[in-house]
C-alpha cells in the first residue's frame, strides 16, 4: 500500500515544478544484514592494494545536456520575477500565532492527494521520525568532484540546522536511513537501483515515484513509515537533478530534506515559507522554523490526530511567536 504526495508547478518557462512524495509501504520493518564470514587466502597476505582513484564525471547526453540549460533558464526567470527569495522573511512577511497554527494543520496533517488510508481532504495523522536519522549522500557517476563536495557540505550544514530546530537527532555518522542522491537523466535509474534498496522497507518497487522523475520535475522525497496508521517514519529517499543550477540544487535540499521530517503538504496561504507553490521563497523561513520546532515538541506524538492536537498545536504557535516577537524586540532596543 502506499501513501503518494505529488506537488507539480508549472511557471512562466513551462514548468519551474517540484515533485514531493511521501510513500509508506505495508508492514515496513528494518532488514538485519547478513553476515557471511569470508574465507581466509591459503597463500601469505597479498600486498595492499592501492586506494582508488578519485571520482571523475562521466561525459554527459544531449538530454542531460539540454535539461541544465532549461533549468538555468528556470531559476534566471524566477529570479527576474523577484522570487526565490534567500532572506527567510521581513517585516514584509508578518504572520500571527493564528496563521502559524492554521499553516501548521494543512501542511502536517493533510496531503494533497487521497492515500491509502485518508480521504481527499480529510486530515491524516501526525507524522514524523521516532529513531536518530542517518543521513548519507550518493552522487551519480556524471556529479564530478568538486560539485560533490559542495553538495556534501550543503547537506551536512542543512541536517545540523534541522537538527537544532527539531532537537531530534540528525547525523551523517553510522548506516544511513535516510539517503540523499544527486543523480543526473543519464545515471538516475542505475544508480537509485543500486543504491536505495540498501535502506530498511525499500525496493526497487517502490521506489518508482522518485525514480521515474517527470521532464518538468527537479527533485523529489519518498519517506517510507512503518506502524498500524503509518505514523512514524523509518526510511527516507530524497532525489535531486544534477542538471539543477546552484540556488535551485540548494532550494531542492532545503524543502525536500525538510518535508522528509513531516512537514509533507503545501498551503498556498503559508507566507513566508517554502511550503507553498509560488515559489516566492527558495530557502527554509523563520516561519517554516518554527513548524519544525512544534513538530518535534514531546507535547505532540507520531499518530495523534488534528482533533486531539489542535488546542496543543495554538499554544505552541503563540509560544513561538511570543518567541520571535521578544527577539525582534530585542534586536530593535541594540540598534538604538
Amino acid at each position: 500500500m502506499s501513501d503518494v504526495r505529488r506537488k507539480m508547478q508549472v511557471g512562466m518557462w513551462g514548468g519551474f515544478a517540484a515533485l514531493a512524495l511521501l510513500a509508506a509501504c505495508e508492514d515496513v520493518e528494518p532488514v538485519e544484514p547478513v553476515l557471511t564470514p569470508q574465507a581466509r587466502p591459503e597463500t601469505s597476505i597479498e600486498p595492499t592494494p592501492p586506494p582508488p582513484a578519485a571520482p571523475t564525471a562521466q561525459a554527459t547526453s544531449e538530454r542531460s545536456a539540454a535539461l541544465r540549460q532549461y533549468l538555468r533558464q528556470v531559476q534566471s526567470s524566477q529570479l527576474t520575477s523577484g522570487l526565490l527569495r534567500k532572506d527567510g522573511g521581513g517585516p514584509d512577511t508578518p504572520f500571527t500565532a493564528e496563521m502559524l497554527a492554521r499553516n501548521f494543520e494543512q501542511i502536517v496533517f493533510f496531503n494533497e492527494y487521497a492515500t491509502s488510508t485518508v480521504a481527499p481532504g480529510q486530515a491524516g495523522a501526525l507524522r514524523r521520525w521516532k529513531e536518530p536519522v542517518r543521513i548519507g549522500v550518493e552522487f551519480g557517476p556524471s556529479v564530478p568532484p568538486s560539485q560533490r563536495a559542495r553538495d556534501r557540505a550543503d547537506v551536512s550544514k542543512y541536517a545540523a540546522r534541522l537538527a537544532r530546530l527539531t532537537g531530534h537527532p540528525i547525523s551523517d555518522a553510522g548506516t544511513p536511513n535516510f539517503m540523499v542522491f544527486f543523480v543526473s537523466e543519464d545515471d538516475r535509474v542505475d544508480t537509485l537501483n543500486q543504491r536505495a534498496p540498501r535502506l530498511p522497507g525499500v525496493t526497487q518497487a517502490n521506489l518508482t515515484a522518485v525514480r521515474d522523475l517527470p521532464n518538468d520535475a527537479y527533485c523529489a522525497v519518498a519517506a517510507y513509515a512503518t506502524g498500524a496508521d503509518r505514523s512514524t517514519y523509518t526510511a527516507a529517499v530524497a532525489v535531486i537533478r544534477a542538471e539543477n543550477p546552484d540556488l535551485l540544487r540548494l532550494s531542492c535540499i532545503h524543502e525536500e530534506l525538510a518535508q522528509a521530517f513531516g512537514l509533507a503538504n503545501d498551503s498556498p496561504a503559508a507566507r513566508p515559507s517554502i511550503f507553498n507553490d509560488d515559489d516566492e521563497f527558495a530557502l527554509l523561513t523563520n516561519h517554516d522554523e518554527a513548524l519544525l520546532g512544534m513538530l518535534y515538541d514531546s507535547r505532540l506524538q507520531p499518530g495523534q490526530s488534528l482533533i486531539d492536537a489542535r488546542a496543543t498545536v495554538l499554544d505552541l504557535a503563540r509560544e513561538r511567536v511570543d518567541e520571535a516577537n521578544v527577539v525582534a524586540s530585542a534586536t530593535r532596543t541594540a540598534v538604538q
